[in-house]
């Protein structure tokens, strides 16, 4: 009898630890994704966004605000809304996820805007997946296909961490690093703390995939960065993590002012990398 017992407990704890380590799937960010196009289409921009928006959901307008508020103020938004993810991630516990990709907003027969766009995704309380930040970025009318990158969690969770602030403060602090060392060299700052498949979104250019392409793309530019830390998030399963703030690109003489979003991801020796970032103008 104790035997049986022993091996009963012994079922329960093997059952509990699969649970434990039951992967979470991108397929629940892709869906609520899917889910927000459909409430667009059908209800137009405004309405698809107030849909899926947490109630602190940010977007870029081109300063940051309140989603709920911008969209509120604005009245219906001219224009019909595509959008296709080509990379996607979620945390292994499933509190935090992204999502980005091309966008197409269609006025008309003729008129058309490309670009790309980067969202971040959170669970309310009730474990649904609500839009939390919404950035966007222009350019020319794409002309390669990207490929696409979707990934499930982890099997289980690099970092287990029950203190949120305590997880935020280290992506706070290397985002701050890395904007320190933006400073003296972007082309080395770049190559220190971007993934090698890292994602580069800039304004007037198609995306830019791989560390290679890259470093190419901001050395032949020859562009100076300063960057401003403002925010930053992470799961509580420590795999995934967001920040943002301000940045004064300058190329020769002209300087321009963009928000950024980062996307950052651990490897396998726990140091956090960026593996997407995207720039949006600040219009003057």
């Amino acid at each position: 009898m104790k035997k049986i017992c022993t091996a009963f407990v012994a079922f329960l704890c093997f059952n509990g630890l699969a649970s434990a380590q039951k992967i979470t799937q991108v397929k629940e960010v892709l869906d609520a994704e899917k889910e927000y196009n459909r409430v667009t289409a059908q209800k137009g921009i405004r309405d698809g966004m107030l849909a899926v928006a947490d109630p602190e959901a940010m977007v870029f307008k081109p300063e940051p605000v309140l989603a709920k508020t911008y969209y509120a103020e604005s009245g219906k938004i001219a224009g019909k809304l595509t959008s296709a993810p080509k990379i996607a991630r979620i945390s292994a516990n499933g509190d935090l996820a992204f999502t980005a990709g091309p966008y197409t907003i269609k006025n008309g027969t003729d008129d058309a805007s490309f670009g790309e766009y980067l969202s971040i995704w959170r669970t309310d309380l009730s474990g649904k997946l609500k839009l939390l930040f919404n950035i966007n970025m222009e350019h020319p009318e794409p002309k390669q296909e990207q490929t696409v990158d979707f990934k499930d969690a982890a099997t289980s969770p690099r970092i287990q961490s029950k203190d949120p602030f305590n997880g935020r403060t280290i992506i706070t602090t290397t985002d701050k690093l890395f904007n320190t060392s933006l400073g003296f060299s972007a082309l080395s700052a770049y190559k220190e703390f971007l993934a090698l498949d890292g994602r580069y979104y800039f304004p007037g250019f198609e995306p830019m995939v791989g560390q290679d392409k890259i470093l190419q793309f901001i050395n032949n530019q020859a562009i100076s960065i300063e960057a401003l830390n403002t925010g930053s998030g992470r799961a509580v399963s420590g795999d995934l993590a967001y920040s943002y703030g301000k940045a004064k690109i300058k190329k020769g003489t002209i300087t321009n002012n963009y928000n950024y979003i980062r996307i950052w991801e651990p490897d396998k020796s726990h140091k956090w990398n960026i593996l997407v970032e995207i720039f949006s103008p600040i219009e003057k």
